[in-house]
């Protein structure tokens, strides 16, 4: 015997399907980690390479830099300022390309990305000791990392 509840209930939709059809917020998965030590080693070897890399760009853009300068005539234009200030029935001759030529300029910016290449080796490697004597006596760096 079915009562008139029963009829409803049999035309109604089960839950589960109205349930699926409705869109899921989709939230990503949090990880939290925590950076309690750092490689000096594998420090010193990428501390190395973006080194280089940045002696590589000082080279190249000091290069690039006196090029532009020379095509604009600005050396030029400090001969004749330093020309007019010395005076000409002076006897001394006045040639900025003699401090700065293309030569110098290049050979002290080549010295410069050498010694900065050590530095900043020597820095980075140092920088991941004094990390690990501050980690263990803290706990390091807590990161949270989601999945989105």
């Amino acid at each position: 015997m079915r009562t008139s509840t029963g009829a409803a209930e049999a035309k109604r939709p089960p839950k589960v399907a109205a349930a699926a059809s409705r869109p899921v917020p989709r939230t990503g998965r949090r990880v939290k980690l925590m950076v309690s030590r750092v490689d000096p080693f594998s420090v010193m070897k990428v501390g190395f390479l973006v080194s280089v890399a940045m002696g590589i760009a000082m080279v190249v853009m000091t290069a690039v830099l006196w090029a532009l300068m020379s095509a604009m005539g600005v050396f030029g234009s400090l001969n004749d300022l330093a020309t007019s200030i010395i005076g000409e029935d002076s006897g001394q001759s006045f040639d900025v390309m003699d401090f700065m030529g293309f030569g110098r300029v290049l050979s002290l910016s080549i010295v410069i990305a050498v010694i900065d290449v050590f530095l900043i080796t020597a820095i980075a490697t140092l920088g991941a000791f004094l990390y690990n004597i501050v980690a263990s006596l803290v706990g390091g760096v807590h990161l949270t990392l989601t999945d989105d």
